[in-house]
């Protein structure tokens, strides 16, 4: 057994049989502030984690994916999302990205094994409420940390809920995309980084039968966010379905890609080699109504606008053009001239 290790059953033995006697000395209940303290703990739990950015609300997911070796902390080594709320009896699954890790809960409930195996995933359910704090054990002081919320726990500031935002604001409506995600292997629901100046998605993170995914597939942003997608892996793009941005087509790692959304409405976006086996994504800008969701380079046409516009613009020139010449003789016939009269467009 390694120092580590010894330094972490102590803890965990002292942590245990201190809880332990307090409950026997209050008689099963509550110490006086307790979730006070539960909420200092759990912030204090992140302050070295630099991509968390609160509590990203999974409740009514059966099944939620957290990455392994997502870019944070200075490198691959971060958990995304780094906090999770998920409903009692929800199975957690963490899926390897990038680097050498394993998920250990700071409570010893659970442990993987150390890999580096892109892909590789590891399980677990939680059928208690309550707060399970895990880390990856070479990467813990660089701030590979992460949490899952079980239930309505309250973890202060922190804390999500599945039913309001805010004080008394309902839920933002869900969104109806078409079927845009039939074939997405990662989609699981809209990731809510509502709150977020700046968000980060991964291009070629785990999904569609490899680094075919952008992680997470899709989300909800306030308008005026900056979206940032970082490659993780494989050779991709970035292209909007409306034709209003797209990046170039890369396969270096960590080269990003930045666009901020101002108006509310839905952008869809795909990568242009691999749409066909799942590559697509959308981000929800607001409530996801208004004129759609185009980021600071909006109001591009794409080839199907141009098209249509071409036609309409031969038709009405057809139409237009007995009438114009009609015009333009009688013009002809009360001057005794004649006179060119302008094309109408």
């Amino acid at each position: 057994m390694s120092p580590n290790d010894t330094t972490m059953v102590d803890r965990r033995t002292v942590l245990r049989a201190t809880a332990a006697a307090g409950a026997v000395a209050v008689g099963g209940n509550a110490l006086p502030g307790t979730a006070s303290a539960q909420e200092d703990d759990f912030e204090a739990w992140f302050d070295n984690v630099d991509n968390y950015d609160g509590v990203v609300d999974e409740t009514g997911s059966s099944e939620v994916t957290v990455e392994v070796g997502a870019e944070a902390n200075g490198g691959q080594l971060g958990f995304g999302p780094a906090a999770v709320r998920v409903d009692p009896g929800t199975t957690v699954t963490w899926e390897w990205v990038g680097g050498t890790h394993n998920v250990v809960a700071d409570d010893g409930s659970y442990e993987s094994e150390m890999t580096d195996e892109n892909g590789f995933t590891f399980t677990q359910t939680f059928d208690e409420k309550g707060v399970s704090k895990y880390y990856c054990m070479p990467h813990e002081q660089m701030g590979m940390k992460g949490a899952i919320v079980v239930g309505d726990v309250d973890v202060g500031s922190a804390s999500g809920s599945s039913d309001t935002q805010g004080d008394g604001e309902s839920e933002p409506a869900s969104v109806d995309f078409d079927g845009w995600f039939d074939n997405v292997g990662n989609f699981d629901g809209v990731v809510d980084e509502t709150g977020s100046s700046e968000v980060t998605v991964e291009v070629g993170a785990e999904a569609n039968g490899g680094q075919f995914g952008f992680g997470p597939a899709a989300v909800r942003v306030d308008p005026g966010t900056t979206v940032t997608w970082e490659w993780v892996g494989g050779s991709h793009n970035v292209v909007a379905d409306d034709g209003s941005y797209e990046s170039e087509l890369t396969d270096e790692d960590g080269f990003t890609f930045t666009q901020t959304f101002e108006e509310e409405g839905v952008s869809k976006y795909y990568c242009m080699p691999h749409e066909q086996m799942g590559m697509k994504g959308a981000v929800v800008v607001g409530s996801g109504g208004g004129g759609g969701g185009g980021g600071s380079g909006g109001g591009v046409l794409s080839t199907t606008d141009i098209g249509v516009l071409a036609f309409a613009g031969a038709l009405v020139g057809g139409l237009l053009s007995p009438f114009a010449l009609k015009a333009s003789r009688s013009s002809s016939g009360r001057t005794g001239r004649t006179r060119d009269s302008p094309r109408r467009r």
